[in-house]
């Protein structure tokens, strides 16, 4: 019998410049330049350009791109409508999920699929994303819907529409690095569902609603929500290391432990560790930031030899529940961040496109003929 590779792990379909990962040493890179620099030093504004077009920007090319994505933050009026008509029992993601297909239906370019094209329409989705998913959490929570700002950052404005009031330049800056941490990720379930949704030449609205389809399962978007899930089970950090004690000899899953690619660290997870031991001290909620550091502990002592560590998840949630937002849209924020990503992936494989059509190993039966059916048993 032929080998299957269970998930399609290990199989290659494409090449790419975007993103490298390394999971044994806890590598993650973008054009080259390890994330820990990305989130240090740049801004999800300039790693969004970057993406798109697979090269460092000049600033004269980053003004020009943020001055366009401040253009494009308001959305149409009928789409304003239709969001806040939407069941207020939606799940945030197929909330998202019906926005952004009826966002298409609005685009009077949406069924131009020339590259020219997927990047206009690219930028205009990064631009509004935020917008959507903002006013898709004020209208679900009874609350008049913000308009957008051009003042200020892509961060700083997403905050601002979410909570009414504008951050402080430190809450800005620490979303833009959780933006910047999920921004790409290699060849994932949704970036993977955005490529074979193009590969068909299909257009940017449909490739960008099947990556948000995909996103939205728990094993992929959902983690980090769960991990607060968790966190709030436990109760406070002297039940901790109990706590996941009992999981492990039972082999139960935990939530933000392990991950397909790592095998070591997930570099995203070091990163946002130190900032949220500094939110954490500083607005005086350490007892999150304590719990999580001791599962970490427990879970490296016991089972870190296998090759299973925190992901990014693991702190991620901490972070966005310091900044104000519930658990619910934790995986809307993942889609907020990886919106370049997905662009970026289907600009880049539809240079050279070709046609996704995998095959399976036939198990059924053989040499059978039609029965009638009242023969059937």
């Amino acid at each position: 019998m032929s080998n299957i590779a269970k998930g399609l792990e290990g199989v290659l379909f494409t090449e790419s410049k975007l993103t490298f990962i390394n999971g044994a040493e806890g590598i993650l890179t973008h054009l080259g330049i390890p994330i820990q620099e990305w989130a240090e030093k740049s801004t999800f504004e300039e790693l969004s350009l970057a993406l798109l077009d697979a090269e460092l920007p000049t600033a004269e090319e980053l003004a020009k791109f943020d001055a366009e994505l401040r253009a494009n933050r308001s959305i149409p009026a009928e789409l304003v409508e239709l969001i806040e008509n939407m069941p207020r029992r939606a799940h945030p993601m197929q909330a998202l999920r019906t926005a952004v297909s009826y966002l298409g239906l609005l685009d009077p370019q949406s069924e131009e699929v020339s590259q020219e094209a997927r990047r206009a329409i690219s930028i205009r989705m990064i631009a509004q994303f935020s917008t959507i998913i903002a006013a898709i959490k004020r209208a679900q929570e009874g609350q008049p819907i913000v308009a957008p700002r051009q003042d200020l950052t892509h961060a700083g404005n997403f905050l601002y529409m979410l909570n009414g009031k504008e951050p402080t330049a430190e809450q800005a800056r620490l979303f833009d690095i959780a933006l910047i941490l999920h921004a790409d990720h290699g060849m994932n379930a949704s970036t993977f569902t955005a490529i074979a949704t193009s590969s068909t030449i299909s257009d940017m609205y449909s490739c960008i609603t099947s990556a948000i389809g995909a996103l939205k399962g728990p094993l992929h978007g959902g983690a980090n929500e769960q991990v607060m899930v968790m966190l709030d089970e436990v109760g406070s950090p002297d039940k901790a290391a109990e706590y996941i004690t009992d999981k492990l000899d039972k082999k139960e899953k935990i939530m933000g432990v392990g991950h397909r690619v790592y095998k070591y660290f997930d570099p995203r997870s070091r990163v946002l560790r130190d900032y949220a031991e500094v939110v954490a001290n500083k607005e005086g909620r350490s007892n999150y930031y304590q719990i999580l550091e001791t599962i970490e502990k427990t879970v490296v002592d016991r089972i870190g030899s296998k090759g299973i560590y925190p992901n990014v998840d693991f702190y991620s949630g901490t972070v966005y529940s310091d900044l104000g937002i519930s658990k619910e849209y934790f995986t809307p924020i993942f889609a907020l961040a990886r919106i370049s990503g997905w662009c970026a992936s289907v600009i880049e494989y539809s240079r050279d496109n070709r046609l996704l059509r995998p095959d399976a190993v036939y198990t059924g039966l053989s040499d059978q003929h039609y029965t009638e059916l009242q023969d059937r048993q």
